[in-house]
């Protein structure tokens, strides 16, 4: 088993680097303080051709997989952009993952390469209020009136709506009462008609400068050809964006810790106090080492994920392992970061704090903790199921 970067590997992690360099920490700290989408950020990356790592090339990606994927999400990070950078482009990298597998060639033309070239901007809109991750009760309605279908609903935590363009909606076609299984659910991307669409952004821990949102739609006008797929077969085309999710954002997650890690490392070098530079400390080079290790255990397992998902091989349990490995690895590498600065790790202009804000972000979303040990005890371990 060859666990080496492959030279291809090497090129991208050195190209997508030249592309961070201009926006260095103190640029990601001002945009923390000030909001505000980093335009200038997503632009520099789909002026480079990153957004379309992915992508099929007849549409203008790259046509690489979420191994090259989650390496250029894991180098975004690790330059110190870290979640903030990461989820600027995250929706582009695998979010029209159900278009180009169940989208028709017309839509893949039609809506494709303008989200490759930057043109569009896209949000994911799942999530609802009263449903949080029971998908199969999402009451979003999506009535069909001839040529189109007219919406109704709610959606909460949509990252990027105040930018956003498009959105990937995912809406009920048949009522919950008359649903059988994972029917009744169908998948649209469309434009996203401010006219019928609210968004209100919700003032947040971290990750300022990009939004997060309550979506209230009403009336939404939809063409039938912007359905992706068949009527009601929707929940089954969005697993299979599930599982990128989750290895793209473990990938940011050990990038994030990286960056902590660096931080912390670099200031343990510096710092002097009574007369010797604090890293030659014990009780500060055995947590920082610890997390070290952490960090590479995790980043394994996204590897062997993202492997397992490029071979075409189930990776469900892989995929979730890595996100939670990743995340609780990441948050304590931030966390010790903060103690090895001290009472500056408390001070913004060290960076550390803002890393320790966003470090929540992947153990939180795209799924709890608490449910990846449920689907783990259950779908690995054979328990019954306790949800």
């Amino acid at each position: 088993m060859n666990f080496a970067t492959t030279p291809e590997q090497e090129q991208i992690r050195d190209a997508v680097e030249r592309v961070c360099a201009p926006f260095d920490a103190d640029y990601w700290l001002r945009r923390d303080r000030d909001g505000g989408f980093p335009e200038d950020f997503h632009r520099a990356l789909a002026d480079s051709g990153w957004l379309g790592i992915a992508m099929p090339e007849a549409y203008g990606g790259a046509g690489l997989g979420i191994s090259e994927a989650a390496l250029m999400m894991h180098t975004i990070a690790a330059t110190g952009a870290g979640l903030s950078g990461a989820s600027a482009v995250h929706m582009n990298i695998f979010g029209l993952h159900p278009v180009v597998m169940f989208g028709s060639d017309a839509q893949k033309a039609r809506w494709l390469p303008p989200l490759i070239q930057g043109r569009d901007k896209a949000c994911f809109g799942v999530t609802e209020p009263d449903a949080g991750l029971n998908t199969l009760k999402l009451r979003t309605r999506a009535v069909r009136q001839g040529d189109h279908y007219l919406v109704h609903g709610q959606k909460l935590w949509i990252s990027t709506a105040q930018v956003a363009s498009k959105i990937l909606l995912l809406a009920r076609t048949t009522p919950v009462e008359e649903c059988r299984g994972v029917q009744g659910l169908s998948l649209f991307y469309t434009d996203l008609d401010r006219s019928s669409v609210e968004v209100h952004e919700i003032d947040k821990l971290g990750r300022k400068c990009v939004d997060s949102n309550q979506v209230f739609i009403d009336g939404l006008r939809i063409p039938v050809e912007d359905r992706v797929g068949e009527e009601g077969q929707g929940f089954g085309y969005i697993l299979h964006g599930l599982n990128p999710e989750r290895i793209l954002i473990a990938s940011e997650a050990v990038g994030l810790g990286r960056a902590a890690l660096a931080r912390a490392a670099g200031y343990a070098n510096g710092r002097e106090v009574f007369g010797r530079r604090i890293g030659q400390n014990q009780a500060i080079q055995h947590p920082l080492a610890e997390s070290w290790m952490e960090l590479e255990a995790a980043q394994l397992m996204v590897h062997k994920a993202a492997w397992l998902y490029d071979q075409h091989q189930p990776c469900g349990a892989e995929a979730n392992a890595a996100k939670y490995l990743a995340a609780e690895a990441c948050y304590r590498a931030c966390e010790r970061a903060i103690f090895t600065h001290g009472g500056m790790g408390y001070a913004k202009e060290y960076h550390v704090e803002r890393y320790l804000r966003e470090a929540w972000i992947p153990r939180l979303a795209p799924v709890s903790p608490q449910l990846i040990l449920c689907f783990i005890a259950e779908k690995v371990l054979g328990l019954p199921k306790s949800y």
